[in-house]
């Protein structure tokens, strides 16, 4: 089994579906309007300078998973996808991925973004395998607001997937892995085909400096 890892935002999708999702909640009128988009605008930001505090931010979006019925948030996500991810998709995405399943290899969708925000995203791109930030569910099946196990992110990123790993009985050998932040240096540098997708200054320049492929998949 060779891996094709993805990360999702901003590389597989042209956007950031956690922080769209939080400005989502902002327009429907759920949330503070104010107090809530600017502390996740103020996440994002951080997130992008490679300083996010994951286990505040998932406190922080867990909250209203914790707040809220699985019905309307269902409702909320479907709407979402609908109006916020759709235009997000890009064709060339699509044409990378189908180059990948090609090869026989197996496609796994990696993402500090949460599983109850990204698993519709990645059943529509075609990824059977997802691996992401996990919120904790009770027995009844209900959002705790807390985060559960390792959140995916950074060095957590190699955590989860070695648990994958394990529990698919697969190997990084021959893996590939697509992504635009510097935030995925350490699965980068962790695999024998990394890629930078479309990526944020720093990473360019890292990349340029280790003779990595880069690749944009924007039109």
């Amino acid at each position: 089994m060779t891996l094709a890892l993805f990360d999702l935002d901003n590389t597989l999708i042209a956007g950031d579906s956690d922080h769209a999702w939080g400005q989502f909640l902002v327009d429907q009128g759920v949330v503070d309007a104010q107090a809530y988009q600017r502390a996740n605008d103020q996440f994002y930001q951080d997130y992008r300078a490679g300083t996010l505090d994951i286990v505040a931010y998932s406190a922080f979006v867990f909250a209203v998973l914790a707040r809220n019925d699985e019905a309307t948030l269902l409702a909320w996500r479907e709407a979402f996808i609908q109006q916020r991810i759709e235009q997000m998709l890009l064709p060339k995405a699509f044409d990378l991925l189908q180059y990948h399943r090609g090869q026989g290899h197996t496609l796994v969708i990696i993402t500090a973004t949460n599983r109850f925000v990204t698993e519709p995203i990645a059943q529509r791109l075609g990824v059977e395998h997802l691996i992401a930030t996990e919120p904790e569910r009770d027995a009844q099946g209900r959002f705790t607001g807390k985060l559960a196990g390792v959140a995916c992110f950074q060095a957590g990123k190699i955590t989860r997937l070695h648990e994958w790993l394990n529990t698919h009985q697969a190997s990084l050998d021959g893996a590939w892995f697509y992504s635009d932040s510097r935030n995925d240096l350490p699965l980068l540098e962790a695999v024998s085909n990394p890629v930078v997708v479309d990526a944020d200054p720093v990473l360019v320049e890292i990349a340029a400096e280790r003779g990595w492929l880069a690749l944009s998949l924007r039109d």
